[in-house]
């Protein structure tokens, strides 16, 4: 395993950001291009929820079905409303897209300033609460398993609608556009947003005129927006409401995605599209479904489509397809996030990152983790065979996702900005109060699918814990091997060390400024040569997503300043992708003890082969799980950019 990467850890140190950075204020732009840039990427998942959650509400098949009528179809219908604007509108768009991390958003921002908290003064709870943060990122990738499959074949159902025949080709078809859908994810989220956002404008349109549409023939739906008639529901009916919200849950699908993804495309733009568009879309469809049931009972079988005129059905269906479609690619994109910040925090191995864009940062393409998504969807996709029965899986995933991000966003509230306590316990009270409902409600699907989040989400946290457990014992055993780099350098400049200079510049990456590179030792204790040039370069990755060109290198001279050997550190924030040579080259001759001759150096790097070792430092089956998950850690050379024409790996072992 080639791991010449610095650990990120809190202590590396963190400059708070200016109330406006330039990443921000780029972001933030409000253009009308921005906001449908935004519209094609992050809202496609919560955008095509009334699809099937009012379907699924009154599922006659579900274990715990909510009987038809007029009171329960009002409580329903209110319960939805105010459940979006509570989870949604209050909780993501208003609270927890403030909590950023220089513009990055997402539950994996909550916990990078959770880390800071705990290296300086919060401790314990903010460590604890890290450890739980990492479980709501573990439950996220589920999230990113079921949407792409409940979306699309709660769409592609739309035929049986329009042409019953056609029931048995949903799961083929379902299962041909996924695959298309992950081939084209190397374009890069950009170009899909180019295209998509002109396609969800549409949706939203014709969603909510469709929805105008069932209002006008049932206009006393409206009343269904009080808030008494969820109350009176939930109070006066909790053995039929409290197992409604588990299907309820499913309107506010896509929160996180609008959190993961606000890096992309700012607070802002994503604020003003969800109130003046999505949101009041979304409204106007579950108001005009409930309409119809209340017309007709026996339209519960797909209000959605229903809904839709005769004529229309068939390009809705269509429609229907390429937004949810959109939808899978929310959660893709947040996925691609999620484990690109938690490979660069240390909580899973170094990835092949492809960078899609040449003037957006933070447009990415993860190809481990978007082939992974993709056999996961199909499995799922042929597995449940239908969106009713996803269903049950889907909302144990996002309510608690959504339940620890509200936890971590008030204790950020509250370590950050010094949020009054007495705000903090009624706000998180009322808040985690909604969130809880809807995770026991959810807990009562156990056995029917809810399973499934839960175990994808365990597998991932353990996978993630253990991955940073067994880096923390191999860093201490690799410091051991290494010894202390000012000794080393004191030996070789004084002539303990009998060395031939050879003419050039190397290049040793190192974890640090502590210990020597294992490959500069082995080429001086077992070549007995050393290069007239040694640059040893340590890479560390800031809990930020970019680092400016100011704060880029650091060099030190290790005590002598004439005997050619320096070391650099080079920052990146968790966005960035480290290049090596171009960084380099950007460092002064009087820096560097002379000109460095980047056209012709060596990099070298120590490639560490894990084995399992005797001593009580894991489990004999974590070590197994490390051991294994670091096979598929990037290749070096590449992640790095290192001309792989002159690169020299040099290796060894420790026991973990």
């Amino acid at each position: 395993m080639a791991d010449d990467r610095h650990e990120p850890a809190p202590e590396d140190g963190y400059a708070e950001p200016p109330s406006e950075s330039p990443g921000r204020s780029a972001h933030d732009s409000v253009r009308l291009a921005v906001v449908i840039g935004a519209l094609g990427v992050v809202f496609g998942d919560i955008g095509t929820s009334p699809i099937y959650t009012l379907q699924t509400v009154f599922n006659p098949n579900d274990p715990h079905p909510v009987p038809v009528s007029i009171g329960n179809v009002y409580g329903v219908v209110s319960l939805v409303f105010w459940s979006v604007m509570i989870i949604v509108t209050v909780t993501y768009v208003l609270l927890a897209m403030r909590a950023d991390n220089e513009g990055e958003g997402g539950i994996m921002a909550l916990i990078t300033l959770l880390r800071q908290m705990s290296s300086q003064r919060r401790g314990r709870a903010a460590a604890v609460l890290a450890g739980l943060g990492i479980f709501g990122a573990s439950l996220f990738f589920g999230d990113s398993m079921i949407t792409p499959a409940i979306s699309v074949l709660s769409a592609v159902e739309g035929l049986k609608v329009v042409e019953p025949s056609l029931e048995d080709a949903v799961v083929p078809i379902t299962a041909v556009i996924i695959v298309m859908l992950f081939l084209v994810q190397r374009r890069g989220t950009a170009a899909v947003g180019r295209v998509f956002g002109p396609v969800m404008i549409v949706w939203f349109t014709a969603i909510g005129a469709c929805g105008v549409g069932g209002i006008t023939d049932h206009p006393d739906i409206l009343k269904a927006l009080s808030p008494t008639y969820a109350a009176t529901f939930l109070v006066g009916h909790f053995g039929i409401a409290f197992f409604a919200l588990a299907a309820i849950v499913l309107a506010v699908t896509g929160a996180e995605a609008l959190y993961a993804d606000m890096g992309h495309f700012g607070r802002r733009a994503i604020t003003r599209g969800w109130l003046f568009l999505v949101l009041p879309a979304c409204v106007l469809s579950y108001l005009g479904q409930g309409a119809l049931i209340l017309n007709d009972p026996s339209n519960i079988s797909s209000p959605f489509f229903l809904l839709v005129p005769h004529w229309g059905r068939w390009p809705m269906v269509l429609l229907a397809t390429a937004a949810t479609v959109i939808a899978s690619q929310a959660v893709i994109t947040g996925a691609y996030s999620v484990a690109s910040q938690a490979a660069q925090l240390g909580y899973l191995p170094r990835l092949r990152i492809a960078h899609t864009s040449e003037s957006t940062i933070g447009q990415i393409y993860v190809p481990w983790i978007n082939w992974l998504l993709m056999v996961s969807v199909l499995t799922l996709v042929f597995a449940f065979r239908s969106s009713a029965a996803l269903a049950y899986a889907f909302g144990m995933a996002v309510t608690g996702t959504i339940t620890i991000t509200t936890l971590l966003f008030f204790y950020v509230a509250r370590a950050r900005w010094g949020t009054p306590r007495w705000a903090l316990a009624t706000g998180a009270g009322v808040l985690l109060f909604v969130d809880l409902l809807f995770v026991g409600a959810n807990l009562t699907k156990l056995v029917h699918g809810a399973w499934l989040p839960l175990l994808i989400g365990l597998t991932a946290f353990t996978i993630m814990t253990t991955w940073q457990r067994g880096r923390s014992i191999v860093t201490e055993e690799r410091a051991r091997h290494e010894g202390t780099l000012p000794e080393f350098v004191a030996d070789l400049t004084g002539g303990k060390v009998l060395t031939v200079r050879v003419p050039g510049t190397a290049v040793f990456l190192n974890r640090g400024k502590q210990n020597a590179p294992l490959a500069l030792r082995a080429n001086v204790e077992h070549n007995h040569v050393r290069h007239e040039q040694v640059v040893i370069l340590s890479i560390v990755t800031k809990p930020v997503p970019r680092v400016p060109a100011q704060d880029r290198t650091t060099v030190d001279a290790l005590g002598y300043a004439d005997d050619g050997i320096i070391h650099v550190t080079a920052r990146f924030g968790y966005m960035e992708t480290p290049d090596v040579p171009g960084t380099l080259a950007l460092l002064e001759p009087a820096e560097t003890e002379g000109p460095l001759q980047l056209d012709q150096a060596s990099y070298f790097l120590s490639k560490i082969e894990l084995r399992r070792g005797s001593a009580a430092t894991m489990a004999p089956w974590r070590k197994r799980l490390f051991i294994a998950t670091s096979y598929i850690t990037a290749d070096a050379a590449e992640y790095f950019s290192l001309p792989r024409e002159r690169t020299v790996i040099m290796g060894s072992h420790i026991e973990v």
